[in-house]
């Protein structure tokens, strides 16, 4: 085990010499190919490769270098100059392989030729492109289509991905299960259902003209840097930033700008929270019903005074329903009871709602941490409370702003990519492609992998990712999923998920979005869509890591063509030699949203799609906003009691999502491991533990599925008490596949109930 006993070190400010220092590491570790710097410079930039990390919107005027630490490393290393050829598997076996980390099976390069699963060697073995196709299309013939699943990473392109949605309903099935239903799917559940919208409602000139931000839940220095850049300018224009999270994250705390000068050569840092407030994990609705107290207290105050309102009556009465019972429930609700739901004092709360109060535009901003709860959907509903009571949404500077992941995530729900019928224009579909949808609903990821579980799901195509990491109950996927008729996974790299092989299994390797894609019709472009709705094009412009290597598109339509009968209106080979014609099905498909899809592909900043509730469009039943009066004060499934901690899973600054870069958490000071098991130093002396103690984590849930983790080295920690925190994806074996938000289904990674015991006696 690695010496834990300087950890945690001291972390400095967010960017600064340690970003660079960040991206100088993976640079000397994947030893990308030439040209890769050439890439940077044209990183998400009009006419260039839009980066394939997160999914961060582009600004019209851009900086001369615009990409972050964690959309360097990205591109970095996708363009490694390593490789995992077929000769690969004459040294090394899949029951071999299992036991080696995430990072070092990445860290074998790129995939270079199709491949095909061979139980009698426990090897993947070459197969030709047109048998791998032929095979699927077998034996997805040969089982029901609901009984295959279609499930996306949220990485490929909206052509690639909506010619993905259109084959799966050819073939019969709306199982279209995305990594959203992870993630975000509680903001498309759950947002939906106040402001009628599934997505945020700000656009870039709102974060320039905001004069307050609320964070809630997100931490912008790992999972978003370059939004460091809109926030350090916010802070130098006089705005205010609140922040509520349970861990302290630096790029909250401070930064230094990588690309001013001054700023590197003095270490200038500029502090970005006015007020931090670690709250309890869970503890959201409570806090944001304490500052919605402390505005309504404010308007009562100013009401019996005679001085102007401080909730915005005139907005309130023309836009939402429900205000009145809300306000009534948050002036019954004691302070000592929100006290304690949320681990922050009347007082801190109160400072905090009188800088709302005092602000006159602020923009609510949230991620995986108000997301990813049992009650992630009332979360988000108490936020757009707090918002809707002074007018914050639909006007300049203000709104709501969820900061998704992957980078085209938001998309691919926009084309298509979805299980729900109901978001789906099947008529449309029907007169373009000349037949009957399925109906039925589909599988999100929740179900699918219920379904795995029960044996009514026999095939899995999964589109990019590393779904088998990714999901919770992790223990028993690896036993189910092989038991599957077949597994498909296109992939740049080799991951966890090719290891559990189905009875017949295939990795499909693809481009990556920074390498040329040649086609008959010539070079194509690709097509991604930001946090903000904004559409950009993307063009790769490396060679491909092998000859031998497919684009996702082109591998879509492999399949459909050996699948599917032919049809004078689907035409696959069309369609894969001129993505340009993809494009136009699209506008086709969803014509408000993509007017002159090709003519407006490289437009500065990209091309709004529109929201409605931006423009104070409600597309809700009642035509209106809708405030929701909390039922509970915690977000928890579980009740807290003597013993039950609540586990947070964390991502470090060195990954993103499942990929591993390295082994330095640079921001929490954990260097050189992942195996720790973070907690409250006075927690760990109640319960008799010390540090460095080896520790493991069972999951406190009584469904007969024992889940363990150990071999967790237990480090003191800036939490509250009661919560405890641990990495991501590594803790997902402790996660039950049953404990997720009950709106929309996403898993509840940030409060898993647990039990802390030294490991081995």
């Amino acid at each position: 085990m690695t010496d834990i006993s300087d950890l945690p070190e001291e972390s400095g400010p967010a960017g600064g010499w340690g970003s660079l220092k960040g991206i100088a590491r993976i640079y000397g570790e994947s030893w990308p190919s030439p040209g890769a710097l050439d890439t940077l410079r044209r990183q998400n930039k009009p006419g260039g490769f839009m980066c394939a990390s997160c999914a961060f919107p582009k600004p019209a005027n851009y900086h001369p270098f615009e990409f972050c630490e964690n959309g360097a490393k990205a591109t970095l290393w996708d363009l490694t100059s390593s490789r995992c050829t077929p000769a690969f598997w004459e040294d090394h076996s899949v029951a071999e392989l299992r036991g080696w980390s995430d990072h070092d099976l990445e860290s074998t390069g790129r995939l270079t030729a199709p491949l095909r699963y061979d139980a009698a060697i426990d090897r993947y073995a070459e197969i030709g492109w047109d048998e791998a196709f032929a095979g699927i299309a077998d034996v997805l013939r040969g089982i029901e289509p609901d009984e295959a699943v279609f499930y996306a990473s949220g990485h490929a392109g909206l052509e690639a991905s909506y010619l993905y949605g259109l084959l799966a309903r050819l073939h019969g099935t709306n199982n279209l299960p995305q990594s959203s239903n992870m993630c975000h799917e509680t903001t498309s559940v759950g947002l939906k259902k106040v402001i009628g919208a599934s997505v945020g409602t700000v656009i870039w000139e709102d974060l320039e003209a905001t004069d307050c931000y609320f964070f809630f839940g997100q931490n912008p220095g790992s999972n978003s840097p370059r939004f460091l850049h809109p926030l350090k300018e916010a802070k130098d224009r006089g705005a205010k930033i609140v922040t509520f999270n349970p861990v302290r994250e630096q790029g909250l705390v401070s930064f230094v700008n990588p690309q001013n000068l001054s700023d590197m050569v003095t270490g200038r840092e500029t502090i970005i929270s006015d007020q931090y407030h670690q709250l309890k994990a869970g503890g959201d609705i409570a806090a944001i019903l304490g500052l919605c107290k402390v505005v309504i207290e404010a308007d009562d105050r100013a009401q019996a005074e005679g001085l102007p309102r401080v909730l915005d009556v005139e907005f309130i009465a023309e836009h939402t329903t429900g205000m009145d019972a809300f306000i009534a429930h948050a002036r019954s609700v004691p302070w000592p009871e929100i006290e304690a739901a949320c681990g922050l004092t009347e007082a801190a709360l109160r400072d905090a709602g009188q800088v709302y109060i005092e602000a006159e535009r602020v923009i609510g901003v949230y991620g995986m941490g108000l997301t990813q709860h049992t009650h992630g959907s009332l979360n988000i509903a108490m936020l757009v409370n707090l918002l809707l009571l002074r007018g914050n949404i639909g006007r300049l500077g203000a709104g709501c702003c969820p900061v998704r992941g992957h980078s085209n995530v938001q998309g691919q729900r926009t084309v298509g990519i979805a299980e729900k019928t109901s978001l789906i224009p099947m008529d449309r579909l029907r007169a373009l492609y000349d037949f009957e949808p399925p109906q039925k609903d589909g599988m999100n990821i929740v179900e699918a992998v219920e379904g795995l579980f029960e044996g009514k799901v026999k095939a899995f195509l999964c589109l990019g990712g590393n779904l088998l990491r990714a999901v919770p109950d992790q223990g028993r996927m690896e036993e189910a999923w092989p038991k599957q008729e077949l597994t498909v996974i296109i992939s740049t790299k080799l991951n966890r998920s090719h290891l559990f092989p189905g009875k017949a299994a295939y990795i499909l390797p693809c481009l990556s979005r920074t390498e040329r894609d040649s086609q008959t019709g010539g070079d194509q472009v690709v097509s991604v869509e930001d946090s903000f709705s904004m559409i950009h094009g993307s063009v790769g412009t490396r060679k491909p890591a092998s000859e031998q290597l497919m684009s996702e598109l082109a591998i879509v339509a492999g399949i459909a063509k050996a699948l599917l009968p032919p049809h004078p209106k689907r035409d696959w080979e069309g369609w894969t030699g001129d993505y340009a014609r993809v494009r136009d099905l699209i506008e086709a498909t969803y014509p408000d949203d993509f007017k002159g899809f090709n003519q407006r592909l490289f437009e500065p900043g990209g091309f709004y799609r529109g929201i409605p509730a931006h423009d104070r469009i409600w597309e809700t039943e009642s035509g209106k906003a809708v405030v929701t009066t909390p039922d509970r004060l915690t977000s928890l499934g579980y009740d807290e009691q003597a013993g039950r901690y609540s586990l947070l899973t964390m991502r470090s600054n060195d990954q993103f999502n499942t990929t591993i870069y390295g082994y330095s958490d640079r921001f929490r000071g954990i260097e050189g491991t992942r195996d720790v098991l973070l907690m409250n130093e006075e927690d760990i002396a109640e319960a008799g533990f010390a540090k460095g103690d080896v520790m493991a984590l069972v999951t406190d849930a009584e469904d007969g599925h024992p889940r363990r983790l150990g071999g967790l080295a237990l480090i003191p920690f800036d939490l509250p008490r009661g919560t405890v925190g641990s990495y991501y994806p590594e803790c997902n074996v402790l996660v039950p596949i049953d404990h997720h938000d009950t709106l929309s289904k996403t898993p509840a990674y940030k409060s898993v109930p647990v039990l802390v015991e030294r490991d081995g006696g």
